[in-house]
């Protein structure tokens, strides 16, 4: 009953989300201050895991083909699938629900524990608007670190190919260009949308409602990471299946 109890009370919270909006003068402030800390402040880890992580796919991918009937382009062409597909939408937005996540549960839950958000409801203001519909707002920016990323991925991907001796560049190249579909690429962008959505509900839900004192803000960025993991996860195979799926 716990479960039916926290789904009920996450999606009563995103319609209380957008009630009562706060002034957009003070709204664009806090929508920027999340960008900057969520999406800007994210760039990093996510071109470095994605270059070193296209460049591991490449290998591992170049070290399985060795049968010379098969063609030295299916490296590319591999990596590309693995990396548009499934590595820089997916795999991008777990390691994320750890960062971000953790970063949102962590800064509502401290303000939870310190009675920051009951003065603001003293003060007549939804807090839910004020805290979560900037993170929100700011996270749809997340799709263009995401399309850093795959590029990333596939230029990691071209370096440890090239410098390995595994292939050539012309291959690689063909590779890339072989049997290519944009609508891969709507898909890997429509996952991301979904997935930036948790990864800002999702954690802030945790932070919003946690109990306790200090110990529990770290138990309830533990829970949230989890639980964003666990729904990433779960809607990335429904997507896939209604969206590649026969």
């Amino acid at each position: 009953m716990t479960y039916l109890h926290n789904i009920g009370a996450y999606f009563l919270m995103i319609v209380e989300m957008f009630r009562k909006p706060t002034k957009w003068c003070v709204m664009k402030k806090l929508i920027f201050k999340d960008i900057n800390d969520l999406v800007i402040g994210s760039l990093g880890i996510i071109a470095f895991i994605s270059f070193f992580v296209g460049g591991v796919i490449t290998i591992q991918t170049a070290l399985n083909i060795n049968n010379p009937l098969i063609p030295k382009y299916l490296i590319g062409f591999a990596t590309k699938q693995s990396i548009i597909l499934e590595f820089a939408p997916t795999f991008t937005s777990i390691i994320m629900a750890g960062k971000v996540g953790s970063f949102i549960t962590s800064s509502i839950g401290t303000m939870r524990v310190t009675e920051q958000i009951d003065a603001l409801e003293v003060m007549g203001i939804n807090a839910l608007n004020y805290l979560v519909f900037p993170k929100t707002i700011a996270l749809l920016l997340y799709p263009f670190a995401i399309a850093i990323g795959m590029f990333l991925g596939i230029l990691g991907g071209m370096a440890a190919c090239v410098f390995g001796g595994y292939t050539s560049l012309e291959d690689y190249i063909l590779g890339i260009q072989t049997d290519f579909q944009a609508f891969h690429i709507i898909y890997s962008f429509i996952k991301t949308f979904v997935f930036a959505f948790l990864l800002a509900t999702i954690p802030s839900f945790h932070g919003y409602y946690m109990k306790g004192g200090a110990l529990e803000v770290g138990k309830a960025s533990t829970t949230s990471f989890v639980w964003t993991s666990v729904v990433i996860i779960l809607l990335n195979y429904i997507l896939t299946d209604m969206m590649l799926g026969s």
